[in-house]
């Protein structure tokens, strides 16, 4: 199983980043890979999203699923359709803001974005490649890409949390050991 972790700190209160973060309909903005997001429910655990993604020449449907919240810590959801894969959302308080917050920071947490998953289970089927071009070598390629949209998806969601774009100082904890 593959792992990405990206985290960093936010000056805005954990209840604020959990009710930003649960509204997935919003992520087209941070992603330019994602062109639409879908749902199905009220956000709640069972709550389905299809998030339509396109890259070079392949576009695909990704269905996951709200799989359990913890407000306002934690934000579960998996993959349910052509691969394993699963993931969170974690949110701490910081008892001290740290060294370099912003002059005007009152309070600050640390969100965390999880990423498992398991590219040996990817249905082949499920992408529409181009004649002689091999599966195996779309996955190779795709990971990079996958860590570097997790780092600018949470770098643009703090811009949009704190409102205003700031030096983001992101830590990938874990990635996919072949990249």
């Amino acid at each position: 199983m593959d792992e990405i972790v990206v985290t960093t700190v936010v000056y805005v209160p954990p209840e604020e980043v959990y009710d930003f973060l649960l509204d997935f309909s919003t992520y087209t903005d941070y992603s330019k890979h994602l062109k639409e997001v879908r749902k199905r429910g009220d956000g709640s655990p069972g709550t389905q999203y299809d998030f339509r993604l396109a890259w070079w020449k392949l576009t695909y449907t990704a269905r996951s699923e709200v799989v359990e919240l913890d407000r306002p810590n934690r934000i579960d959801w998996e993959i349910v359709k052509d691969i394993h894969a699963n993931g969170c959302w974690r949110i701490q308080e910081l008892d001290e803001l740290p060294d370099d917050a912003p002059d005007d920071a009152e309070t600050a947490c640390r969100v965390w974005f999880e990423l498992n998953f398991d590219a040996g289970t990817a249905n082949s089927d499920a992408l529409n490649l181009p004649r002689f071009i091999s599966f195996s070598r779309v996955l190779d390629k795709i990971k990079p890409v996958v860590v570097k949209e997790a780092e600018h998806i949470v770098e643009r969601i703090v811009a949009d949390l704190e409102g205003r774009r700031r030096r983001v100082e992101l830590t990938i904890e874990n990635k996919p050991s072949d990249i």
